[in-house]
């Protein structure tokens, strides 16, 4: 258990660092964000396929559509949608929005994994679906607030940012679900080796689709220079940091917490990538959040512990409290 937990810490800190990128780099189209992170984890995937190809060898052709599955849905659109809501509503919105992630996904382990995992009952469950929900009213109430004090303030913008960051929960949601089942059910193998095929599977994606954003770039008069952008130095570094720490490394670790908690249990834990990108966004920010933020935070907190001390049981015992 602890062990898994400091796992999901480590990649819940390196995940973080995904919240910073749109903001360092606003000019620079989501997709191509998306893309370009996703080719360099593709790239940084090949010398360590290399390295690992024995293991990746014994991979069946499920085992490879599966990870085309995962990385195309939990890796491309995933990071599409929330870059696309950075820079439409900011980071701390999008950032308290993917914070519903260790209760969804809880609520959705619960319904999916009963079985395997066991039950977590939903009366205990309520009020930590409350404090989340409280917490996410705070901070919107407070970004919007911000903007309504800004001449230019663009709420549909906002709101389309918004439901950009619900898309990306959803895909959220689909992948750990979906990438634990495999982890579970192959647990002789490296959760490092099923990370690296990840990367693998996502370097004909990531590289077929930045040929298409650089082709819909030219396609509708975009003055946008292609390949890396107006600075491009800073556009390759910052892709290959995300590629190699956020991807990889972060999905490596994710991986070897799936192997060790329950799925309900681990996506809890998600709430360390909450925490790592609001520190991080308003450090970049340069300044200390307002007190109603704080209180959305505490709020997200409170609720993720709270569910976090809700414990599985499974349905045996039920069935036997039932009869």
């Amino acid at each position: 258990m602890w062990t898994g937990t400091l796992y999901a810490l480590c990649a819940g800190l390196m995940w973080g660092l995904v919240f910073v990128g749109p903001m360092l780099v606003p000019d620079y189209p989501a997709a191509l964000q998306s893309v370009g992170r996703y080719l360099a984890f593709g790239l940084i995937a090949l010398p360590l396929a290399w390295l690992d190809r024995h293991a990746l060898r014994q991979l069946s052709r499920a085992d490879w559509t599966e990870a085309l599955k995962l990385t195309a849905v939990g890796n491309l659109l995933y990071y599409v949608c929330l870059a696309s809501a950075i820079q439409h509503a900011g980071a701390p919105l999008s950032t308290m929005i993917i914070g519903t992630l260790p209760v969804v996904i809880a609520i959705a382990a619960n319904l999916r994994n009963a079985r395997r995992d066991g039950h977590l009952p939903w009366a205990r469950l309520a009020p930590a679906l409350l404090l989340i929900a409280a917490g996410i009213t705070c901070v919107n109430q407070s970004e919007l607030a911000a903007l309504r004090t800004q001449t230019h303030a663009d709420l549909a913008r906002y709101g389309m940012g918004a439901l950009l960051a619900f898309a990306s929960v959803v895909c959220w949601t689909w992948y750990p679900l979906r990438n634990a089942d495999w982890l579970r059910h192959h647990p002789g193998r490296s959760p490092r080796t099923w990370a690296t095929a990840q990367g693998v599977a996502t370097l004909p994606l990531a590289l077929g689709g930045y040929v298409l954003v650089w082709l819909y770039l030219h396609a509708t008069g975009n003055e946008f220079p292609m390949p890396f952008g107006p600075r491009p130095m800073a556009f390759i570094a910052l892709m290959a940091a995300l590629g190699l720490f956020a991807s990889w490394l972060g999905t490596t670790c994710w991986n070897e917490a799936s192997q060790r908690l329950p799925t309900a249990i681990a996506g809890q834990l998600i709430v360390f990538e909450t925490l790592a990108a609001l520190s991080y966004a308003f450090a970049l920010r340069g300044k200390f959040p307002n007190t109603q933020t704080m209180l959305g935070v505490a709020l997200l907190v409170a609720g993720v512990i709270w569910a976090a001390r809700v414990k599985p049981v499974s349905l045996e015992c039920l069935e036997a409290e039932r009869l």
